[in-house]
């Protein structure tokens, strides 16, 4: 029984330690808190818009796609970040990676929104 218990205080530590990230991204990043507001505007779009489920699943899972590399780049900012603010290729580099995640995710979102509507 025991395990069943440690599975359920892991789940619980993970779910906290998940909103504490969310909560953290919400303060500390304005990419983080435009993007989520926009996935609230377009969320009842891609309901309304979608005619299939299929549809609306790719309407709405791009959105969460930007929301889930913005934590990302995020997290690798705030790393890099944490050697210090002094330039380093390797560094600049990672940060620049990461950022083109957000940009080809917002890109997927334009696509595919476009790709849907103009059908």
């Amino acid at each position: 029984m025991a395990n069943a218990s440690t599975g359920f205080t892991r789940l619980i530590n993970a779910t906290r330690y998940s909103l504490q990230g969310l909560k953290a991204a919400w303060i500390n990043e304005a990419a983080f808190r435009l993007e989520l507001m926009l996935l609230i505007v377009l969320l009842p779009l891609a309901i309304l818009l979608g005619n299939t489920a299929v549809e609306r699943t790719l309407l709405i899972g791009s959105l969460f796609i930007v929301l889930i590399v913005e934590l990302v780049n995020s997290a690798i900012e705030a790393t890099v970040d944490r050697f210090g603010e002094e330039h380093h290729e390797l560094a600049g580099r990672a940060k620049d990676i990461a950022s083109a995640a957000v940009f080809i995710a917002l890109t997927q979102v334009l696509l595919v929104w476009l790709l849907i509507l103009l059908d």
